[in-house]
C-alpha cells in the first residue's frame, strides 16, 4: 500500500464507490491528493504523504484521550482504558464545574465509570501524575431519535408541504410570511393534518434578495427576515412615520404590484419591508416597554455570540455591498474585516451599534412570529406539527462561513456523482463542514445547527443523510466528475441528532435520495431516523411500482418534491420538455431515451394503481390526459403507504403543472418563485384539493388497519 493510501485510510479519503449502475468508481489519486490539501494533510508526492503520516503518529502519541466519547447507555458503566505507562491516574466527571464521580484508576489497570442517567454533555478529565491533565467531552445520549407516541403505536398519520414563500393571500406583501403560516396551519388542522412541511427557513442576503434558493442561505443559524409579517410587528399601525410610509401611493402601488404577481419579486418584496421595518425598530428604541427591552435583550444573551456575529457579518456586508456588489462576497473584504475576531470588526461594530441591533431586532420579530405559528399546531392538537428542513450546506459567501472558518472546508465543495438523474454529476457549490474540526470541537457547531432548526419544530429533515456517513466533495474549480467520497464521524453525529431530538421533542427525517452507500439505510432505521420515499422513485428491478404496502413503516412517503416534477408536470413529461429546452440532456438520443421511459412509467403507474383497488381495470390509459381521478387515485396509492408519514404537496393538492425547481438552472427557469395559484383565502373549500385530500384520508385509515397485525416488510 502507497504511502497516499495509507493516508487516505487514516484522515478519511475513501478509495471509491459503487455508483447508481453498480460500477466500481475508484478514486484518482491526484483528487485524492487535492482533497487531502484542502484537509490540512499535504500529499503532494508520496514523500511528502510519509511526512504527514509520520506527523499524525506523533500527534496521537501526544493526544491521552480523543476529543469526544459517546455513550449510549446513560446509567450503564462506562470502561476506559488502561495504560500501564501512566502512574496515578485520576478520572474526575464534570457536569459544567460540578463533580460527578471520580475514579482513580491502580496502574496498569482499566476502571469503569458510571455514566450519569440523564442525557447530556460532560466534561471528562484525566488526571496524570508528572503531566498537564488532558479533558475530553463524553456525550451521553439515547440510542435512538424521539419518535412522537402516533407514529410508536404504529399509528399513520398525513401531512402537508409547502414553500412558504410561495403563498399568496390578501394580506401579505408577495411573499408568504409567519400570518400566513399560522393561517396555513388552521386550514391543514381542518382538513385533518398531523403536520405542515416546510422549506428551509433560513436567513438570505438582504442586498442580494434575488439569490432565493433556500437550500443555499447565508446563514443556517437564523431565520430569513422577508418572513417577517411586517403588519403584525407592534406599532405597525401607531407609528406615524410607519403610517405616512405605508400610506403612499407610490408604496401602495408597489404593494399591489408584488401581490399581484405570479413570481415572486424577491427585490421587490425586500424594496417594501426593509425600509419600514427600519422604521418599525426606530419606533421600538424610542418607545419599548420595560418588558419589550428586557425581552428583546434576553433573546440576544440567549443567542450569544453566533447572534452577534451573524448581526456583524450582515452590517459589513451591507456596508461593502454599497460600495459596489463585487464587494459583498466577504472573500473580497479587506483582510481584517475577513477575520470575524479582528479588532477593527470590533471597531466597526461599535461604530455601528444600531445598525447591528437592528438586525439583532429583526431575528427576535422574527423568531416571535414563527413561534406562534408553532404554537397554532400545538393548539390544534397536531402529533407533529412544523416539520423543518435543514439544508445541506450554506453559501460560500455567507455567514455560516465568515463566522467559523475554523469548521469549514473553504476550498471545496459538497455534490454528488454521475447518476440516473444527472448523469454529469452534480455540484451544489456549499462548503461542507471539516470532518477533523468537528471532532475536535466535540460536534459543538453540528449541535448548534441541529437545534437552531428544531427551535419550534416537532419535526426536521435532513437534507442529504447520506453526509453523516460520508459527503462526495469537489475541488473548487473542478468539474462534479472529479470529486471523491470522504468520511464523516457518523456513529457521533448520529448520537448528537439523537440527543437533540429528545431534548426537544423532535421527530428526525432522512433524505436518502441519490447514491446511498450499502447498510445505510439499516443504520437509519436502528436510530429511527425515517427513511425519504418518493413514490416515483420506488420501483423493482423491473421497473414496476413498489406497492405501497411494501413501503418501511419507518419513513415518510410523498409523490415527488421541490425538485421534481409535480404530479400533473411528471403524467404530461413537462420536467422532460423543461430539460430539453434548457439543454440538460446530452444528447437529442437521450431526451428520446428518457420520453420512451416515461410511457413505460405511466403505464407502470396505471397498473400500480390497479393492483392497490384505487382503479378498475381499464379505467384510465397511460396516454390518458391528467384529471381528477388520476390524481384522486395517485393520492390514494400515498395514503395507503405502509410508512408512519404520509405527505403531500401543496402544489399536488392544487393541481399545479410546473415545478418549484428545475436543478441544473439558475436564471432560466423561474425557480423558487412560481407562487401557488390560489390564495389563502380560498384554500379550504378548494374542490379539487378536498377530494384529493379525502382520497388520501381514506386510504390513509386502511393503510392503519392493513399494518396492524402484519410484518414490515423492509
Amino acid at each position: 500500500m502507497s504511502a497516499l493510501e495509507r493516508l487516505m485510510e487514516r484522515i478519511g479519503i475513501e478509495p471509491g464507490f459503487e455508483d447508481a449502475l453498480g460500477a466500481s468508481r475508484p478514486t484518482d489519486p491526484d483528487v485524492a491528493r487535492s482533497l487531502a490539501r484542502e484537509l490540512g494533510f499535504p500529499a503532494a508526492d508520496e514523500r511528502e504523504a510519509r511526512r504527514t503520516l509520520a506527523r499524525l503518529d506523533a500527534e496521537a502519541a501526544q493526544r491521552p484521550l480523543p476529543p469526544v466519547i459517546v455513550t449510549t447507555c446513560p446509567g450503564g458503566r462506562l470502561d476506559l482504558p488502561a495504560d500501564g505507562a501512566r502512574r496515578g491516574r485520576t478520572w474526575t466527571l464534570l457536569d459544567g464545574e460540578t463533580e460527578v464521580t471520580r475514579r482513580t484508576a491502580p496502574d496498569g489497570e482499566s476502571v469503569a465509570l458510571d455514566v450519569p442517567e440523564a442525557l447530556g454533555r460532560y466534561r471528562l478529565r484525566l488526571d496524570m501524575e508528572g503531566r498537564d491533565p488532558a479533558e475530553t467531552v463524553l456525550m451521553v445520549a439515547p440510542d435512538a431519535c424521539w419518535t412522537p407516541p402516533a407514529l410508536a403505536e404504529d399509528g399513520k398519520i398525513w401531512g402537508v408541504s409547502v414553500q412558504l414563500y410561495l403563498l399568496r393571500s390578501a394580506r401579505n406583501w408577495g411573499i408568504g410570511d409567519f400570518t400566513d403560516l399560522a393561517r396555513f396551519v388552521e386550514i391543514a388542522a381542518d382538513w385533518g393534518a398531523d403536520m405542515i412541511g416546510l422549506n428551509p427557513l433560513n436567513a438570505g442576503f438582504l442586498d442580494d434578495p434575488d439569490h432565493a434558493s433556500p437550500y443555499s442561505p447565508a446563514s443556517r443559524l437564523f431565520l430569513n427576515v422577508l418572513y417577517i409579517d411586517v403588519g403584525a410587528v407592534p406599532r405597525f399601525g401607531t407609528d406615524p412615520a410607519v403610517r405616512a410610509q405605508v400610506e403612499d401611493p407610490e408604496f401602495r402601488r408597489r404593494l399591489e404590484a408584488c401581490r399581484a404577481a405570479d413570481l415572486v419579486d424577491y427585490s421587490g418584496v425586500a424594496a417594501l419591508k426593509v425600509p419600514v421595518l427600519e422604521a418599525l425598530h426606530r419606533a421600538f428604541r424610542d418607545g419599548a416597554s420595560a418588558r419589550e427591552q428586557e425581552d428583546f435583550a434576553a433573546f440576544r444573551r440567549e443567542r450569544g455570540q453566533a447572534l452577534e456575529r451573524f448581526c456583524r457579518f450582515s452590517a459589513l456586508r451591507a456596508h461593502f455591498a454599497a460600495q459596489t456588489p463585487a464587494r459583498a462576497d466577504w472573500r473580497t473584504w479587506p483582510a481584517p474585516f475577513r477575520d470575524c475576531r479582528s479588532d477593527e470588526i470590533a471597531r466597526f461594530a461599535a461604530d455601528h451599534a444600531g445598525r447591528i441591533e437592528f438586525h439583532a431586532w429583526m431575528q427576535w420579530i422574527a423568531e416571535g412570529q414563527l413561534a406562534r405559528a408553532a404554537a397554532e399546531t400545538e393548539r390544534r392538537g397536531m402529533a407533529v406539527g412544523l416539520y423543518r428542513d435543514l439544508a445541506v450546506g450554506a453559501d460560500a459567501a455567507g455567514a455560516e462561513s465568515w463566522s467559523n472558518p475554523e469548521a469549514v472546508l473553504s476550498g471545496l465543495q459538497i455534490g454528488a456523482p454521475p447518476d440516473m438523474l444527472n448523469p454529469a454529476g452534480q455540484n451544489w457549490v456549499l462548503p461542507p463542514f471539516d470532518p477533523n474540526a468537528l471532532r475536535q470541537e466535540a460536534h459543538a457547531s453540528y449541535a448548534d445547527l441541529v437545534r437552531a432548526n428544531m427551535r419550534h419544530a416537532g419535526g426536521l429533515r435532513i437534507d442529504h443523510v447520506m453526509a453523516l456517513q460520508h459527503l462526495y466533495l469537489i475541488p473548487e474549480g473542478h468539474p462534479p466528475t472529479k470529486g471523491a467520497y470522504v468520511t464523516y464521524p457518523m456513529e457521533e453525529l448520529l448520537a448528537v441528532l439523537a440527543l437533540e431530538s429528545h431534548e426537544r421533542p423532535c421527530l428526525i427525517v432522512g433524505e436518502d435520495l441519490g447514491t446511498v452507500p450499502e447498510g445505510f439505510r439499516e443504520r437509519m432505521a436502528e436510530a429511527r431516523v425515517l427513511s425519504y420515499r418518493i413514490a416515483m422513485f420506488e420501483r423493482d428491478e423491473k421497473g414496476a411500482f413498489v406497492p405501497p404496502g411494501d413501503y418501511p413503516r419507518a419513513a415518510l412517503a410523498m409523490l415527488g418534491s421541490h425538485d421534481l416534477a409535480t404530479l400533473r408536470g411528471w403524467w404530461e413529461s413537462r420536467d422532460i420538455d423543461l430539460k430539453a429546452r434548457h439543454g440538460l440532456y446530452a444528447s437529442k438520443d437521450e431526451e428520446g431515451r428518457q420520453r420512451a421511459q416515461r410511457e413505460e412509467e405511466h403505464a407502470a403507474f396505471v397498473a400500480a394503481l390497479e393492483d392497490a383497488g384505487l382503479l378498475d381495470a381499464g379505467e384510465i390509459l397511460p396516454s390518458e390526459p391528467f384529471g381528477p381521478r388520476i390524481a384522486a387515485a395517485a393520492h390514494g396509492f400515498l395514503g395507503l403507504a405502509r410508512s408512519g408519514l404520509a405527505v403531500a404537496q401543496l402544489e399536488d393538492l392544487l393541481d399545479q403543472a410546473e415545478q418549484v425547481n428545475l436543478p441544473g438552472t439558475v436564471e432560466a427557469h423561474p425557480n423558487w418563485r412560481l407562487r401557488y395559484r390560489l390564495p389563502l383565502e380560498s384554500l379550504a373549500e378548494d374542490a379539487g384539493a378536498l377530494a384529493r385530500i379525502e382520497a388520501l384520508k381514506a386510504a390513509r385509515a386502511g393503510a392503519a388497519e392493513a399494518t396492524r397485525d402484519s410484518p414490515d416488510p423492509a
